[in-house]
């Protein structure tokens, strides 16, 4: 399976699709299909970019 969030970069904001109560996320690192992510609520998790799709914001609003 492809890496389904190859366009993510660090910086980024980003929600998990299936655990919306870890709130925004802020991509830290991509490194061969795993992100790092700092949520607000639970702080940093590593991700298998390819088993999940995180979904990016544009608007924190």
């Amino acid at each position: 399976m492809s890496d389904l969030n190859a366009f993510l970069e660090p910086g980024m904001l980003v929600r998990h699709p299936s655990e919306p109560d870890w709130g925004l996320g802020q991509v830290q690192s991509v490194i061969q299909g795993r992100i790092t992510v700092n949520f607000r609520e639970v702080g940093k998790v590593v991700i298998n970019g390819t088993l999940v799709a995180l979904l990016p914001v544009f608007d924190e609003s």
